[in-house]
């Protein structure tokens, strides 16, 4: 019997060393054959060497989609958005995936769920279902999964929403994130080894710093930086700041382009394009915090005791472990927030996402489904009474 293909789409470090699991477990899977497409963050050399790192984890590329324009407008990222779908429309065309498997909530992902769409082939989404009200990406999220067929969900809540959303409640599943297995999958670097690539003090604390464009933020995303700076100014070379860059959304060059001045002028402070899922690991492991507005610090951090400031609106809505601490965008909150996640430290905490188990529960229902082409039909579930 011929193995049946799974096309898994990445669109930048985002969302690659949460898909790194699954795609290990596909690959593994005799039964199937995965394929890769990559687009976005991954072809644009100013968001790091993705693609080395893809490289160097063992996986072939099957399709890179060129997408990504370098105006980070909203003009430039609806238009980057039809230059996507274009792209995945010739590439699953060629490709002839029996399956698309996504994840989240990417503009370059929803470009990727158009074309498949059209092309009639089933999706399988991860992540759907979060609430995450201080950026468009719910709306792409929620999209997304009225174009999908099957549903892994991170947790029980966003399950409930996939429900509510009008998915048929047998083709959705709760399986955690798979973000939490690389985590606890992946040993981490040895502090040599760290420290060779990262260059860092490891002697010294760390905070770990990520902060995206809030893109339904009513405030202008360099202000709501420049608050965050001013509250990192005020720890006075304390610690040491480990910055990544934002992703490719709304604003996020600027934000980029202001982070490059403040490193510059600060010895503390470091910029990187792109760490790679098994630094990124290891440093969350050793961070005194994490901060910022990244999903990272909601879905991974609390596996491994790590605190987390999340800072603005940007995360609204998403379940939150007790380890999290949210502030609004000023400095003094940010200060104060920052200063009590230090004071709380390290500690076990449960994890609302899972404990590391989602690449293998993901390729265990996919195996058991005999046709995928099946899955293509779908109906409007509605809630008991609301008809």
């Amino acid at each position: 019997m011929a193995r049946r293909k799974i096309c898994v789409v990445s669109g930048g470090r985002a969302d690659y060393g949460l898909l790194y699991w699954p795609m290990r477990e596909i690959a593994a899977a005799p039964q199937f054959e995965l394929q890769l497409a990559v687009t976005g963050m991954h072809l644009a050399p100013e968001f790091g060497d993705t693609l080395e790192t893809i490289a160097r984890d063992g996986f072939r590329v099957d399709a890179k989609v060129e997408m990504l324009l370098s105006s980070d407008t909203p003009v430039g990222i609806a238009k980057s958005i039809g230059l996507g779908v274009i792209g995945f429309a010739d590439t699953l065309d060629r490709l002839r995936p029996d399956l698309l498997l996504l994840l989240g909530d990417r503009f370059e992902i929803l470009a990727a769920a158009q074309a498949g769409l059209v092309a009639r082939l089933p999706v399988a989404h991860l992540c759907g279902g979060d609430v995450t009200e201080g950026a468009f990406d719910e709306a792409i999220r929620h999209a997304i999964t009225k174009m999908a067929h099957l549903h892994f969900a991170t947790n029980e809540a966003a399950a409930r929403r996939l429900r509510q959303l009008g998915e048929d409640p047998k083709r959705v599943y709760t399986v955690g994130s798979p973000g939490i297995d690389y985590l606890l999958r992946a040993p981490p670097l040895g502090e040599d080894a760290l420290a060779r690539a990262t260059g860092l003090d490891l002697g010294k604390r760390l905070l770990l710093i990520t902060f995206h464009p809030a893109t339904l933020s009513s405030g202008a995303a360099l202000d709501e930086l420049e608050e965050l700076l001013a509250a990192l100014a005020e720890l006075g070379g304390a610690l040491q700041l480990v910055f990544t860059r934002p992703n490719a959304d709304t604003q996020g060059r600027a934000l980029a382009q202001r982070l490059e001045r403040f490193v510059a002028v600060h010895a503390e402070a470091r910029l990187f394009a792109a760490l790679g899922p098994r630094v990124y690991a290891s440093l969350l492991r050793r961070a005194e915090a994490v901060v910022g507005n990244s999903s990272s610090g909601l879905y991974e951090a609390p596996s491994v005791g790590t605190p987390t400031v999340n800072i603005g609106d940007r995360q609204e809505g998403r379940l939150k472990a007790e380890s999290v601490i949210s502030c609004p965008v000023e400095r003094r909150a940010i200060a104060v927030a920052i200063a009590e996640a230090l004071r709380r430290g390290k500690r076990p905490i449960a994890n609302p996402y899972g404990g590391g188990d989602s690449a293998r529960r993901i390729v265990e229902i996919l195996a058991a489904i005999g046709d995928f082409r099946a899955l293509t039909r779908k109906r409007f579930f509605d809630l008991p009474g609301a008809a």
